[in-house]
This record gives C-alpha cells, sequence and structure tokens, in this order.
C-alpha cells in the first residue's frame, strides 16, 4: 500500500477531494487504469491510490527531480512515476503495454515547494538564481535564455505569455541591463521590471507577469498542454474521464477550448439529404466546470485562480463503453 509518510516539502493540493471525486472510481473503475500527468508532491496521486481496488493502477509524471524523489517514497506496486512531461503519455503507455486509460488528471502551473524555493528561481520573493527550469536536468536557465534572446522575442514572449502591456519597455530595459552586466538573479529581473512598469496594477507585483511569461515559455508549459491533452484524449477509453486544473487564463483558454471542439461539433446544413446516423457526433460530452470554495481560497490563498473542467470521454455511435 501508499507510504503514508508526510511529503518533505509541504504542499497544499488544490481542489484536492474534487479532482479525485470527478475521475468516478468506483465499481469496475476502481481496477482501471489512471494518469496523473503532474505528480507535484503526490497528493492527488496518493488519494487516487486509496481509491484503486487491488487490480488498479495509477501512471504519474512529473518534470521535477525534487517531486520524482518525493513519488519514489511511494512503495505501492499499483504506482508508477515517469519522469518527464505528460506531453510523452503515448510513449510511456505504449512502452508499459497500456493502449487505454480511464481517467486522466492533470493538475497545471506550480507547486507551492517549487514558488518557495530561492533556488530554483521561479519566485522574486526571495532572492535566488534566475533558473526556473522545472525539470534542473534538461534545458537552458531563464538566466542563460535572457542573455542571447533578441528583443523581438523577449517582447512576443512577454506580452504573449505574460499578458504584460509594457511588454516592450520590459524588453528593451533588459536588453539594457545585460550589455552591462549578466542578469543572473530573480532579484536583479524584478528590479528591471519594476523600473520598466510605470503603471502598477493594486497588489500586484510589477514582475509578476514577465516571470510567468518567462517561466512559461522556458519550460514549454502551453505546448506541452496542447500536446498533452491530445494524448490524454487518444489514451482516454470510451466512459473514460478527464479533469483539468488550470491556474491562469491562457492554460484555461486551452482547455476550454479543447473541450468544445469535441463537445459542440458543427452540423451540416438541415437541407442536406445526410441520415442521422451519419450526422457528426459529439466526442465529449462536459461533466462540470468547478472553482475552490471560499473556505479552501482562506486557507490556501495560491488556489484562488484555479479553475478544473471535466469531461468523458463518449463511445462510439452504435457501441457502448
Amino acid at each position: 500500500m501508499t507510504n503514508t509518510a508526510v511529503p518533505e516539502f509541504q504542499h497544499r493540493t488544490v481542489l484536492l477531494d474534487e479532482a479525485v471525486d470527478a475521475l468516478a472510481i468506483a465499481g469496475v473503475r476502481a481496477d482501471g487504469t489512471y494518469i496523473d500527468g503532474t505528480f507535484g508532491r503526490g497528493g492527488h496521486s496518493r488519494l487516487l491510490l486509496s481509491r484503486l481496488g487491488p487490480n488498479g493502477r495509477l501512471i504519474a509524471f512529473d518534470k521535477d527531480p525534487q517531486a520524482i524523489a518525493t513519488a519514489q517514497q511511494i512503495t505501492d506496486p499499483r504506482f508508477t512515476i515517469v519522469h518527464d512531461s505528460f506531453a510523452t503519455m503515448t510513449q510511456a503507455l505504449a512502452e508499459r503495454g497500456i493502449d487505454k486509460v480511464d481517467g486522466v488528471l492533470l493538475d497545471l502551473g506550480i507547486s507551492s515547494p517549487q514558488v518557495d524555493d530561492a533556488a530554483r528561481g521561479f519566485s522574486f520573493r526571495n532572492d535566488g538564481p534566475l533558473d526556473m527550469r522545472m525539470d534542473t536536468t534538461r534545458g537552458i536557465s531563464a538566466a542563460e535564455w535572457l542573455a542571447t534572446e533578441s528583443v523581438e522575442t523577449l517582447e512576443k514572449v512577454i506580452r504573449n505569455y505574460g499578458e504584460e502591456r509594457f511588454a516592450f519597455q520590459i524588453a528593451k530595459a533588459i536588453a539594457a541591463r545585460r550589455a552591462v552586466e549578466p542578469i543572473s538573479t530573480t532579484r536583479q529581473l524584478a528590479g528591471i521590471v519594476a523600473g520598466a512598469v510605470k503603471t502598477r496594477e493594486k497588489g500586484k507585483d510589477p514582475a509578476t507577469r514577465t516571470f510567468q511569461a518567462v517561466r512559461i515559455f522556458v519550460n514549454q508549459e502551453l505546448e506541452d498542454l496542447e500536446a498533452g491533452l491530445k494524448q490524454a484524449y487518444d489514451a482516454l477509453a470510451p466512459g473514460g474521464i478527464m479533469a483539468v486544473i488550470s491556474f491562469h487564463s491562457l492554460e484555461d483558454r486551452i482547455v476550454k477550448q479543447f473541450f468544445a471542439a469535441r463537445v459542440n461539433v458543427p452540423q451540416p446544413d438541415r437541407r442536406l439529404p445526410i441520415r442521422a446516423v451519419d450526422l457528426p457526433q459529439p466526442e465529449m460530452k462536459l461533466l462540470a466546470k468547478m472553482k475552490p470554495s471560499d473556505a479552501e481560497v482562506d486557507a490556501n490563498p495560491r488556489a484562488r485562480s484555479a479553475v478544473m473542467r471535466v469531461a468523458v470521454r463518449l463511445p462510439l455511435p452504435g457501441k457502448t463503453a
């Protein structure tokens, strides 16, 4: 069974019970195969394992070596951890001889231990090296990227991924500073942004949007999300459920559009001589859209922006799940 020891890094899992409940693990589904696409510190995975039957199986993914170390403490034989992005789901399942799964949970964004550890470089609250990689074993750090990227690309990334209206001014300020000295710490970058942003949003540090943009770009978060959603859908058996928790509008928009494209199937002109059986059929059905309760947000303010969308894969016409 699962190891019940308290994880080394404290993290409050957002929508813990709601997300696991959404996968409807009961009856014959308890012996199915499920995916936790973002292990984090294991909150969802541990609760999922507690719901699985003796023949159930859980495959979890994470890019963060610290998350992998935590996952390796779980000795449950029904559990497998994969050190990679959930965007490698198709390959990972094929390597393990798994054709279809009964549920997929994706909890996007970054975990509290990542934010709170100054050495990871995700936050400007405490000074630390400007890294921002979720997987510190591969890829280039934020500092390395900022040192070499063109002003035009810097502006585009900060504008598109951070939704920052002062993107041009920030990109120019970064280029000007790196010509004088390397930008290697979080406090340096936060200071550069603060000097370039002239109008501040109430209750929000001026560096918030830029840090989000750089983190998303360095980790290819949106590209991974788009690929992961498609692979998760392809892996779902008919009747399989997908639950996705997003934490900002860019993520949620991708999830919303992905589900909508499979729920709202365009229909041909009714005047055309097409049999009802030949009409395009929806591939998914939306089950829920949910946000954390006021009580959860009070206990964990980082949950306030979370949105969970849940959908089920429908059987093919004429077939049952």
